[in-house]
């Protein structure tokens, strides 16, 4: 099939991202609270690597994000600029690869949702995280809700994406804050030596690693590109705008979290954890379930942005003919 008869034969797609939506999509994309404790257990050497990534990973992709995006506008993304760039067989292997890794990643997220919802119950719930079947159901459910939603399309998609982002920042405003308060009241736990880079870097290459497996997530909205209103005026600003407050809540959360906990945090615990006795430390432990909430919230959005953004893929190869028809005419 010729891509002049392949593009004469795709649908309308209504354009309902506007310049907000898309920075709340990169926000709930690219910034995840639950993998802070995780990177600044590796002590205050992180904030350095937090730089070097933003500088020599994170703003090159975006830029190339940019770039790409607006030399090849359209439904697709990195299954669009492979496939221009290097031929079909190249788009088709590049967008699956793309698709399964999401699809993967997408569980991981309903564990995340499992393991902090419990704390919106209260005190005495945390075992239910343990509970097999409260954690089958309740994956489930969340991923029918978040698969449901994104069928519907992106004018009802969006919505939950916007609104997961607003409870990222809730969350990590308020974690920042109570870092800020515990800090003024008892000291920081961390001093300047323990930010200095170690003899022996190899013991930090873990942390890079994680932090830039932590920043991607801009490359997303452009595989929704029919969808985004004048993606090409559009998409350059949001890309910088959600780069810049996800990079920021990256450092801030991990340097609230190592001067007011230290770098001796119980990585399996978790945020919520972290969270909570810095609460019990200011005297405020019934903040803990809000800030589940504020959590869980920012969860959710980021399972519906990878998987609302995922399913694009096969949507696009379904119209080029390397997949089943009906998965293009599904969107």
């Amino acid at each position: 099939m010729s891509a002049s008869h392949q593009e004469a034969n795709r649908p309308h797609l209504k354009r309902v991202l506007g310049r907000r939506d898309l920075v709340l999509l990169f926000v709930v994309a690219v910034f995840n609270l639950n993998v802070v404790p995780n990177i600044a257990a590796n002590g205050g050497v992180t904030i350095w690597l937090w730089i070097i990534s933003l500088i020599l990973f994170f703003w090159p992709q975006g830029i190339a994000v940019i770039e790409l995006a607006h030399r090849y506008p359209g439904e697709g993304g990195v299954y669009l600029w492979s496939k221009e760039l290097f031929g079909d067989f190249h788009g088709f292997f590049s967008g699956w690869c793309y698709w399964t890794n999401n699809m993967l990643y997408v569980p991981t997220v309903m564990l995340y949702f499992v393991g902090v919802s419990v704390f919106v119950l209260g005190p005495g719930h945390e075992s239910l995280a343990d509970n097999k079947r409260f954690a089958i159901c309740t994956s489930l459910v969340l991923l029918a809700v978040l698969a449901t939603l994104n069928i519907l399309g992106s004018a009802i998609g969006k919505w939950l994406n916007n609104i997961g982002a607003i409870g990222t920042g809730i969350a990590a405003i308020m974690m920042i804050v109570l870092g800020v308060i515990v800090s003024s009241k008892t000291g920081f736990t961390m001093t300047m030596a323990d930010f200095r880079i170690p003899h022996d870097p190899r013991l930090v290459l873990n942390s890079f690693g994680v932090i830039c497996f932590a920043l991607v997530g801009l490359e997303l909205a452009s595989i929704m590109g029919d969808e985004i209103e004048n993606p090409q005026r559009t998409l350059p600003g949001a890309v910088a705008w959600g780069g810049l407050i996800s990079g920021f809540l990256y450092i801030a959360t991990t340097l609230t979290l190592l001067l007011a906990v230290g770098k001796d945090i119980n990585v399996l615990q978790g945020i919520v954890q972290a969270v909570s006795r810095l609460s019990i430390e200011v005297g405020i432990g019934r903040i803990v379930p809000l800030f589940a909430l504020m959590l869980s919230i920012s969860i959710a959005g980021i399972g519906s942005a990878w998987l609302g953004g995922s399913a694009r893929i096969p949507f696009v190869a379904g119209l080029d003919s390397y997949m089943p028809a009906w998965l293009g005419r599904l969107h």
